[in-house]
C-alpha cells in the first residue's frame, strides 16, 4: 500500500515479494500487457512498455512470462484490459485510491463497492480526493559511479522537483506527473539504470492515528490489496 513514503513503499513492496510472488507477477504482467496494447509491442518505440519491463525485471518476473504478457497485447484471445480508478474513504477518515486493471468492469466495481461499503469505508464521486494528493512521477534509480553535479542538473532541466541521496538504497528522484515522460528520458540518455519508476499519489497532509486506528485502516487497505484486480492503493495515513 502507498502512503505518504515513497521509497519505504518500494521498499516494502521488495520484502512483501516472496510471500505474495503470485499475485505480484499477476499485476506486473497485466500493465506489460495494456502498455503493449496502448504503444504498441516494441520496447524501444514503447516507454511505457519499457519501463513496466524494466520493472518487472526489478521484481525478478521471468523472460518468458514478460513476452506472454507483450504477446497477450496483440495475439489471439487478446484480453481487454481497462484501467480503473476509484476513490473513497477508510475507518477513520481516511482517503484511499484504489487503482485497478480489469477484462470484467462489472466484476470489479460490484467487488471494490463491496469492500468499501461492509467493511467501514464508503465509496466517493470521481474527483472528490484530488484536492488532497498531488500525482508525481518518482524514480529509484541505481548509484552510478559517474553521479555527480552534472547529472543533478541535467535531471532538474528534464522537470525534477526533489532529488534524494539514499546512500547504498540509490537515488530517489521526484517529478511532476506532467514531467514524467521527459524524466524517463533523460534518465535514459544519462545511462542511469532505474531500480523502479511509476507514477504515484502522495498526500499533501497525512493524518496521524493511533495505533490501534492505524491497525483497523491497515487490515480495511489490505482488502484491497489482495484483489486480483487490484494494481495499486494509496492513502493518506502518516506512517
Amino acid at each position: 500500500m502507498s502512503g505518504h513514503s515513497k521509497w519505504s513503499t518500494i521498499k516494502r513492496k521488495k520484502g512483501a515479494a516472496d510471500a505474495q510472488r503470485g499475485r505480484l507477477f499477476s499485476r506486473l504482467a497485466r500493465e506489460i500487457t495494456i502498455a503493449a496494447k496502448l504503444g504498441g509491442p516494441s520496447i524501444e518505440g514503447n516507454a511505457r512498455l519499457r519501463l513496466a519491463v524494466q520493472n518487472a525485471k526489478s521484481d525478478n518476473l521471468p523472460k518468458e512470462n514478460i513476452a506472454r504478457a507483450i504477446k497477450k497485447a496483440t495475439g489471439a484471445g487478446e484480453e481487454n484490459y481497462q484501467e480503473v480508478l476509484y476513490e473513497g474513504y477508510a475507518p477513520h477518515g481516511i482517503a484511499v485510491y484504489v487503482e485497478a486493471l480489469t477484462d470484467n468492469l462489472n466484476r470489479t466495481i460490484a467487488q471494490i463497492r463491496y469492500l468499501f461499503t461492509k467493511h467501514g469505508g464508503r465509496m466517493s464521486k470521481p474527483g472528490t480526493l484530488d484536492f488532497l494528493f498531488e500525482r508525481v512521477g518518482c524514480f529509484l534509480l541505481k548509484r552510478s559511479p559517474e553521479w555527480g553535479d552534472e547529472m543533478v542538473l541535467r535531471l532538474i532541466d528534464a522537470g525534477s522537483s526533489e532529488i534524494e541521496d539514499l546512500g547504498e538504497d540509490g537515488i530517489g528522484v521526484t517529478c511532476p506527473f506532467e514531467q514524467f515522460g521527459a524524466m524517463q528520458k533523460a534518465v535514459e540518455e544519462l545511462g542511469l539504470d532505474i531500480i523502479q519508476a511509476d507514477l504515484r499519489r502522495l498526500p499533501q497532509d497525512p493524518i496521524s492515528l493511533s495505533s490501534t486506528e492505524a491497525q483497523q485502516v491497515i487490515k480495511f487497505l489490505n482488502l484491497f490489496e489482495e484483489d486480483d484486480d487490484v494494481q495499486r492503493v494509496f492513502h493518506n495515513m502518516k506512517t
